[in-house]
């Protein structure tokens, strides 16, 4: 229930992020009397000197000047264009096709390992679980890059761009300011839920310690008593050997067997506390996963927007790194959700569903708006964006996926050394791929 209570404030978290969004759009369209959109340029009547004397160096030679003057209005240009493309050299049949390009690679990169985790029982150390790690490793690389290549470098362009108000321009590093406040909003957020559940795990905890004779456990290990804390702490230390590399690779052989007591030598007795904090336990690593899906889905939709927005002569190229972006951030995602350990397909299709959608609506909205889009509001309103979502990811990368899964996974750490190397290698080669995509998205 707590899981599903957070997924739903995350949803309308985002929701609240989106409707931000559009209103910011046309909100702070700025019109001069004459009708024009204000974009920061300079009137002829704000130079008092003439042409020939700005556009001359001291030694005579014609200066290079950076804002590219025009004879009307003097736009700015510095790499991000102020100005929409016009109507007639649209494409539209072009962009309403990439939604569809879009939407299939990004369901064959998040259900691929979705379907192999599911489709039927395996062992651990067979083909499809070196297939699964390898995923799931290369997943975090791929989210890394995410951030540290293609949202923060994005976000900080933006805040630079002349075609923002001048105030932004003030503080030079409202990109990192804004990756940090989400990263730091997330941690509340996440001890916030982590809290809820610690207090759900109690009241049942007590519920049963109050039907439970004397508050002990009889186990069947070594024929000793172990009291509720020792108990959850040997299973818990049991489940981390267990899991090794992958904590959620033995889902299937946990289905068959429905008492989990047998795998932690807890009797019958004690199964209602090993089990009550396994569940507890597993609940705190929902949230991380959901946490990072509300993420990848808010990246989703701005690079939505951009493809939508974008020129035709760049179309083209960010279509097909955009198209390699979304398949492996499905892989990324659907490996993570794989560790949410459903007994349905019900919450893997429902998130799954998400994130294939995001993109197209993204795409769609982008179509939608750009007709009515103040240029100078949007790239600020990408900026933000971008800067949150870099934060919200590289917070999961680091606590959930590289300091969890790794540093304090007791599996990992006893795995030989040739799994250790192979899981290493995997990561870096999706964030290697990811930051060579880097070039042209």
């Amino acid at each position: 229930m707590a899981s599903k209570s957070f997924l739903t404030r995350s949803s309308l978290l985002l929701l609240c992020i989106a409707i931000f969004l559009i209103a910011s759009i046309h909100a702070q369209v700025h019109v001069h009397e004459d009708g024009t959109v204000h974009d920061h340029s300079h009137d002829e009547s704000s130079h008092n000197q003439t042409e020939t004397d700005t556009s001359l160096s001291v030694d005579g030679t014609e200066a290079a000047h950076d804002h590219s003057h025009e004879e009307a209005g003097h736009s700015h240009s510095h790499g991000i264009s102020c100005d929409m493309e016009p109507i007639e050299e649209y494409n539209m049949p072009m962009r309403i096709g990439s939604v569809f390009i879009i939407l299939v690679t990004s369901a064959v990169g998040i259900f691929a390992p979705i379907i192999l985790y599911r489709v039927s029982p395996y062992k651990e150390g067979s083909v499809r679980d070196w297939a699964l790690t390898a995923g799931k490793f290369f997943g975090t690389g791929v989210i890394i890059a995410t951030a540290f290549i293609h949202m923060l470098p994005e976000a900080l362009e933006h805040f630079d761009s002349e075609c923002i108000g001048e105030g932004w321009h003030s503080y030079h590093a409202f990109g990192g300011l804004f990756c940090m406040i989400a990263a730091f909003l997330l941690q509340i957020i996440e001890l916030a839920a982590i809290s809820n559940l610690d207090a759900i795990a109690q009241r049942n905890a007590d519920a049963a310690a109050a039907s439970a004779a004397a508050g002990v456990v009889a186990t069947g290990y070594s024929g000793n008593i172990i009291k509720n804390g020792n108990a959850e702490e040997y299973a818990d230390s049991k489940v981390n050997e267990k899991s090794l590399v992958n904590p959620s690779s033995n889902i299937s052989h946990v289905e068959n067997n429905h008492h989990e007591h047998n795998h932690t030598g807890i009797n019958e007795d004690g199964h209602v506390h090993s089990a009550g904090f396994l569940e507890h336990e597993q609940s705190i690593r929902n949230i991380g996963t959901f946490i990072l899906e509300l993420g990848i889905v808010m990246h989703s939709i701005i690079i939505g927007i951009t493809l939508g927005c974008t020129d035709s002569s760049s179309f083209q190229t960010l279509l097909i790194a955009l198209v390699f972006h979304q398949f492996f951030e499905g892989i990324a995602l659907g490996t993570r959700i794989n560790d949410l350990q459903c007994k349905t397909w019900k919450k893997p299709i429902l998130m799954g569903l998400l994130f294939i959608c995001m993109t197209p609506i993204g795409v769609g909205i982008g179509i939608g708006i750009r007709s009515s889009i103040n240029p100078p509001a949007a790239i600020l309103a990408q900026a933000i964006l971008d800067s949150l979502s870099a934060g919200i990811l590289l917070y999961n990368a680091y606590v959930s996926l590289m300091s969890i899964e790794i540093n304090h996974n007791v599996g990992f750490r006893k795995s030989s050394l040739g799994r250790k190397v192979f899981c290493f290698l995997c990561m870096y080669t999706g964030a290697a791929l990811m930051s060579v995509l880097g070039a042209w998205a």
